[in-house]
């Protein structure tokens, strides 16, 4: 892992000298200390953070204790965690000296990402001209993959897991990069039942409140001129399901977010719009499905129908996998295993209906 003058972040046991012929005690086998130097001086503050406070981070993270002395730091503690804490610290090395921003969600996952098993892979990213956005987990890392490599991609999972953001920024990363001449946006606009005719103001002004999770995103990787530019020019098109009726997106990047609101009528028509030289990503959270009672979802149906189509692939989120922030995570998990204990328990242990109802 190279810096800007070519060098790379040197480890090396404190006790290599003097233990490498001995057989380890449990001790040792269970602890150790390990230094870790970075060549650059002026490289150290950011990875670091201000008031180290990178730096206790990874000691919450990876249960060590770690003390920097100028350009060298100490990590000690269980021998895994602290092999753990290198490789994060190194790849934090790496980013500063690419110039690269660290913030404490880079840091949480990178930690992630080492102790799954596609770490080898490293952490794919996805590169506008305005930011750099790295997965945070392992399942992002296979999601921005699968979007490099696949014409249609589902990504499925909870809130907060970075399914439709990631999905924009690569929809911007290939704008920029001429892969494509335009990007289309939709949401199904659930609550108003896709007839939008009866609010005020124009199509935008109508739309605008369902597909705002979207503008965030695009103003979050493209600069705020540059998309305003081109969603007047029609090169970022953002519109109602209902508007994809009777269209060959071509040559687009076509991403339909929170898909689970879809019906199977109008999945099966927003499939079958995809185009020649066209992206499409469909993402959606089968946990939170606003269709009226009995109506099953378009996105459900899909996945089991083409789930072993060529050239289709599906990504699913964990709980584990929510980057919103922690308190995000366990509130996904409670849900979960709620709705996992009103599966199993008998009819008998279930709440019953108020009185009065059916």
């Amino acid at each position: 892992m190279a810096d800007k003058s070519g060098k790379s972040p040197r480890s090396k046991s404190a006790h290599a000298a003097d233990v490498s012929d001995a057989a380890p005690t449990a001790a040792s086998a269970a602890s150790t200390r390990v230094v870790v130097s970075l060549d650059d001086n002026r490289l150290v503050a950011l990875v670091l953070g201000e008031h180290d406070v990178h730096l206790a981070l990874i000691e919450q993270l990876a249960g060590v204790k770690a003390v920097a002395h100028g350009n060298l730091i100490t990590v000690s503690g269980p021998t895994a965690a602290c092999a753990m804490a290198k490789k994060v610290l190194e790849a934090l090395y790496v980013r500063a000296a690419r110039g690269e921003t660290i913030a404490a969600g880079d840091i949480e996952g990178l930690m992630r990402h080492t102790r799954s098993a596609a770490a080898s892979e490293g952490m794919a990213q996805i590169r506008t001209r305005l930011k750099i956005v790295t997965a945070r987990t392992a399942a992002q890392s296979t999601y921005i993959r699968a979007l490099e490599r696949t014409d249609l991609v589902f990504g499925l999972g909870p809130a907060g897991t970075g399914k439709t953001y990631l999905a924009v920024a690569f929809a911007a990363q290939c704008l920029e990069r001429n892969l494509v001449e335009k990007i289309i946006l939709s949401r199904p606009a659930v609550e108003a039942g896709e007839r939008l005719g009866f609010l005020p103001g124009d199509m935008k002004e109508k739309v605008d409140p369902y597909l705002r999770p979207l503008y965030d995103a695009l103003y979050d990787v493209l600069p705020r001129e540059k998309v305003e530019a081109a969603i007047t020019s029609g090169v970022i098109e953002i519109a109602p399901l209902a508007f994809m009726r009777g269209r060959t997106l071509a040559n687009a990047a076509v991403i339909l977010d929170e898909a689970q609101n879809t019906t199977p009528m109008q999945m099966k028509m927003f499939l079958t719009r995809l185009g020649e030289g066209s992206k499409m990503i469909v993402t959606g959270d089968p946990t939170q499905i606003d269709l009226p009672m009995g109506q099953r979802s378009g996105l459900e149906e899909a996945v089991g129908l083409l789930g072993l189509v060529k050239g289709i692939e599906t990504i699913r989120f964990q709980s584990g996998d929510v980057v919103r922030r922690a308190l995000v995570g366990r509130i996904v998990e409670a849900y979960e295993a709620a709705a996992t204990a009103t599966k199993t328990l008998p009819d008998r242990y279930l709440p019953s209906a108020p009185r009065g109802t059916s």
